[in-house]
Formats: structure tokens, sequence, C-alpha cells
């Protein structure tokens, strides 16, 4: 992320604004490789991304996020948590979807997670353009997690994270791939497409 200060006329004070990628500030690189980003004035989010930096260049604590999810510390327990919800509600007998765009799937708690979560009963579609360790032809499975390869002339970088459960959406986009190092050794975000018509662009697309 990368904070921009726009000073307002006089007696209207400070406005912050914060440009948000899945990547690549790399002039080489982003040559090459598509992303998605948003630039927001939300004042959660350019709170959470001033806090953040306070804490990459200080070692600060970094208090509770209000709408960012940060690796190393909550971004791989929240994600477990959705797949976790997704199991419950199909178990339930609940329609549960998630769709997973992204580079690599190799954590392995993560991938776990999954394969429950489809022998319960949810439809798992993932958009990965790298590594995948998901055994898609395990026992009980049934067809329900499908993954995909992208090949293309660009590099797709993008990580998307779509839950659909029990008719409630959401959905994050990301830096971070679902791999051990992405989640518990580099600081990665997360943040949330809260407006439907964006969730239902970024889907379409």
């Amino acid at each position: 992320g990368e904070r921009i200060y726009i000073t307002l006329p006089s007696g209207t004070g400070l406005k912050y604004y914060g440009h948000i990628s899945t990547g690549n500030y790399n002039p080489r690189t982003a040559r090459l490789y598509t992303d998605v980003s948003m630039l927001t004035a939300d004042p959660q989010i350019t709170r959470d991304l001033e806090h953040l930096f306070r804490h990459i260049a200080s070692q600060v604590k970094l208090p509770r996020m209000q709408k960012l999810l940060v690796a190393p510390f909550n971004l791989h327990k929240h994600m477990l948590a959705k797949i976790r919800a997704a199991e419950l509600a199909a178990r339930s007998g609940k329609p549960a979807r998630i769709i997973l765009k992204m580079n690599a799937l190799t954590d392995e708690m993560l991938v776990k997670a999954l394969v429950k979560a489809g022998r319960a009963g949810v439809e798992i579609d993932l958009i990965l353009r790298g590594a995948c360790i998901l055994p898609v032809d395990a026992k009980g499975l049934d067809g329900r997690i499908r993954v995909r390869s992208i090949i293309g002339r660009l590099l797709e970088h993008s990580r998307v994270f779509y839950f659909k459960i029990d008719n409630v959406e959401c959905m994050w986009l990301s830096s971070a791939d679902w791999m051990n190092r992405n989640m518990m050794r580099r600081v990665e975000i997360a943040w949330p497409i809260t407006d439907a018509k964006n969730r239902a662009r970024i889907l379409q697309e």
C-alpha cells in the first residue's frame, strides 16, 4: 500500500487516500504482470495503512486493524476461519461456495481446511498460476474442488479470495499467496471489497 497526502483548502483539514494493490510496484515487472489495485479514501482503511507503515518503520505494536487483514498476524487465521464457516454451513445443508485466485497454494493448513470443506459439500474453484499441492482426486471430494491453471501473454498476479456462505458474500483482494512464507514470514495484506458492483465486476473478469 502507498499513502497519499492531499492538502485541502484552509479550514477543511487533511484528507487521507490510500493506494493498495495485489502487486506490483516494480516498474519492470509491472510491464509483464497484471494486478488489481484500489485508490480509496475510506477512513478505516487509511487509518489501518497508517498504523501498518508505522509498525514497519519503527516496530511499534500493531493495533487492532479495522478492515485490513495483515500477515503474519491475522490473515492466515482469518482465512482458516472463513473456510471453516463455509464447511459448517455445508454440513448444515446451506449453500457454500469458495473461489480463490492466486499464484500458488502450498500452505498445508489451508490445503487441509479446503479438502475438509470440500468433503463437507462446499463448492470450491481454484484459479492458480503456479504450484498447487491440493489433491483434487482425494477420497470424498466427488469433484467439488476444481483447479484451473492460467497461461497467457501476461502473468496474472492478482489474488482474490471470495466466499459465499448461505447467500452472504465477502471478498478480499490481497498481496499474499497461500504459501507458508507469505502467511508467516512476510508482511502481506488483504482488504475487503464491500461494494456489490465491484465484487460482481471482479468475479466476472
